[in-house]
């Protein structure tokens, strides 16, 4: 049973979209555990509660979107990267790999930002008619699917081999 349960882990790891979610999951710890360590401990110098969540949040939400495009970019859409430098190592149009690193940092920060906004505005929207707990599940399986699709055709985007 333990076998076919990791046979069935493997086969799963192979969907690119799989693998994002799993990346998103590990990003949701990550962030949940800085924002408790800001706000408990290492903001404890601020004296407003309010005023150290702020401070806080954006720290854990930073460090979790670097979080999440770095295990995306090793483990996600690795071939891409791999096959990117491999074709933009001989092309002339070859950024180098800061430039590259920055840009799809950019880009991967942008579609997040676009995935959050598309879930707020659809649990607001779909909680007219729904509960909002459901409203919400709605919203953030339709933002991963749009964050998905950004990230895989945008931010990890195959290049074009120049020949």
């Amino acid at each position: 049973m333990s076998e076919r349960l990791f046979q069935l882990i493997e086969w799963l790891k192979g969907f690119r979209y799989i693998k994002f979610g799993l990346v998103g999951a590990s990003g949701t710890v990550v962030n949940m555990v800085i924002l408790f360590l800001a706000q408990e401990y290492l903001l404890a110098f601020i004296t407003q509660p309010r005023d150290r969540l702020y401070a806080s949040l954006s720290l854990a939400i930073a460090v979790a979107t670097v979080n999440n495009f770095t295990w995306n970019r090793l483990w996600t859409w690795a071939d891409r990267i791999r096959e990117n430098a491999i074709a933009g190592a001989t092309g002339a149009g070859f950024k180098g790999p800061r430039k590259l690193w920055m840009g799809q940092l950019g880009r991967y920060t942008l579609a997040s930002w676009f995935g959050i906004a598309l879930q707020y505005g659809l649990t607001l929207w779909l909680s007219h008619n729904l509960h909002y707990l459901l409203a919400n599940v709605i919203a953030i399986v339709i933002a991963s699917v749009s964050n998905f699709l950004a990230n895989d055709h945008w931010t990890f985007r195959r290049r074009p081999r120049i020949p």
